[in-house]
């Protein structure tokens, strides 16, 4: 069995590839927490100086693996608040992470998968990049990646997104704030690569540290605050009548009832 993350160096730069092309690198708890010991580890080494998170096949990241889903509508609140605190540690890893990232963004990246774009310094995506908080069609809310989101996005963009669940295109991501810039598919590896340029030729403690300043200006708020409260809210939807009722519907291919 593949892993699921490859770990790739280039010098001063670590590729951080998501590796399930077969579902789409959608999560698991294996993925998160591959993922998260990765950053970590890059994040405490001094010959790292970029890192770039990417996704194998056709997908940047899916959001949540069906089998992961199942596992986790059979689970009890406090199961489920454990496992919404693995991404949330994972979330909060990667927007703190002491290193310049850069999020390359080609074909789908939804619900969990657009909190690693809102996570990421610099968000560059393909023309045919498709996006989406699908979250609440399960009747489910992105509790867990909201705090990254709304700062990329802001909270105006937010409330439509969250509530719509409607499937936004890599311009309009562009305008909200979640890309920095959109390309031609045959451009993305070049355009990326000029960002890369770019942070390298910066001074790299200036570097690592720009965003703990941006943070530390516009911060008011607790961040373990969050991830807890977000974390019970999650649990608490999950085993709720309507996430449980949206869960089944999305595992049994059918709609749920309040579509009917």
């Amino acid at each position: 069995m593949s892993h699921p993350l490859l770990n790739l160096r280039e010098g001063p730069v670590a590729r951080l590839r998501m590796n399930r092309p077969q579902l789409h690198n959608a999560f698991d708890a294996e993925l998160i927490g591959a993922l998260t010991g990765a950053l970590q580890a890059v994040g405490g080494d001094d010959s790292v100086r970029v890192v770039v998170l990417e996704g194998e096949g056709a997908s940047f990241s899916a959001g949540a693996d069906l089998n992961w889903m199942r596992g986790m509508a059979a689970a009890s609140e406090d199961e489920n608040r454990t496992d919404s605190l693995a991404l949330a540690r994972l979330m909060r890893t990667l927007n703190e992470l002491p290193k310049p990232t850069i999020a390359k963004v080609h074909g789908a990246a939804f619900g969990g998968g657009v909190g690693l774009v809102a996570c990421c310094d610099i968000a560059i995506g393909a023309h045919e990049a498709k996006f989406g908080l699908t979250e609440s069609k399960l009747g489910l809310l992105p509790a867990v990646i909201s705090p990254y989101v709304i700062e990329a996005i802001g909270a105006r963009q937010a409330r439509r997104w969250f509530a719509s669940a409607e499937i936004f295109d890599a311009e309009q991501a562009c305008a909200m704030g979640l890309l920095h810039d959109v390309v031609h598919p045959t451009t993305l590896d070049t355009a990326v690569q000029r960002q890369v340029d770019l942070l390298l030729k910066a001074g790299p403690v200036a570097s690592a540290q720009a965003k703990a300043l941006v943070r530390q200006v516009a911060s008011h708020s607790d961040g373990a605050r969050h991830d807890a409260d977000n974390a019970a809210l999650i649990a608490r939807l999950r085993v709720s009548p309507e996430g449980q009722e949206g869960l089944s519907a999305f595992l049994d291919k059918r709609k749920p009832s309040w579509c009917d």
